[in-house]
C-alpha cells in the first residue's frame, strides 16, 4: 500500500515549514501588482511583476530577505489563504484549502518544477514588466485578466490520476520558492 503525501492528509496548518513552502507551484502570479478599487473591493491583476521576481525563472531573487527589501510583500500564511480573495483558481493553498487535490502539473505532484510553466498555469510566457520601470500611476495601463484564466485550458486530469506520488523526500527548496 503506498503511503499518502502530505497534503492528502494534513490541513494548511499541520504542514511544517517545508512542506507549507512546498505547496507553491512556483507560477509567480502572486507576484504581479494587484489592484483594488476602494468602493467594491474588486481586486485586477496587473502584469507588472514584483522588483524582486524574475521574469523569467518566475521566483523571488532574494526569496530570504524579501519583505525586508518589499515591505508589501505578502507573507501567505493558513489564515491568510482565507483572507486573500485574489488567489488564482489553481493556487495550490487555494485548491487545498477548498478540499480539492493538487492538479497534474503541480510539481509535487509532476515531480518537475517546470511543469507549471509548460501546461501555461504561470506568469512565464506572458509579456510582464518589472515595477522599477513602471510608475505606480501608470499600473492601471497595465490591467490583464489572464492570471484569472491560466487554468482554464491547463486543468487536465486529477493530480490522482497523474504520475508517481512523491515522496516528503522530493520537497523543493524552500529558498527557491515564492510564495507571495
Amino acid at each position: 500500500m503506498t503511503e499518502l503525501p502530505f497534503w492528502k492528509t494534513k490541513s494548511l496548518e499541520e504542514m511544517d515549514q517545508r512542506e507549507w513552502e512546498s505547496i507553491c507551484d512556483g507560477c509567480g502570479l502572486c507576484c504581479l501588482n494587484k489592484l483594488e478599487d476602494w468602493e467594491t473591493g474588486d481586486v485586477v491583476f496587473t502584469s507588472v511583476r514584483c522588483r524582486l521576481m524574475d521574469g523569467t525563472s518566475c521566483r523571488c531573487t532574494d526569496y530570504e530577505n524579501r519583505q525586508a527589501t518589499v515591505p508589501e510583500c505578502i507573507q501567505l500564511t493558513p489564515s491568510a489563504v482565507d483572507e486573500i480573495v485574489w488567489l488564482p483558481p489553481t493556487c495550490g493553498y487555494r485548491l487545498l484549502r477548498e478540499g480539492h487535490d493538487l492538479y497534474w502539473w503541480h510539481p509535487l505532484v509532476s515531480g518537475d518544477p517546470e511543469t507549471v510553466h509548460q501546461a501555461g498555469i504561470s506568469a512565464r510566457g506572458h509579456e510582464t514588466v518589472s515595477e522599477t520601470d513602471v510608475p505606480v500611476e501608470d499600473f492601471e495601463e497595465y490591467v490583464v485578466d489572464w492570471p484569472w484564466k491560466v487554468g482554464e485550458a491547463a486543468n487536465g486530469p486529477p493530480a490522482g490520476d497523474a504520475g508517481p506520488e512523491r515522496s516528503d523526500t522530493d520537497l523543493p527548496d524552500p529558498a527557491r520558492t515564492v510564495t507571495g
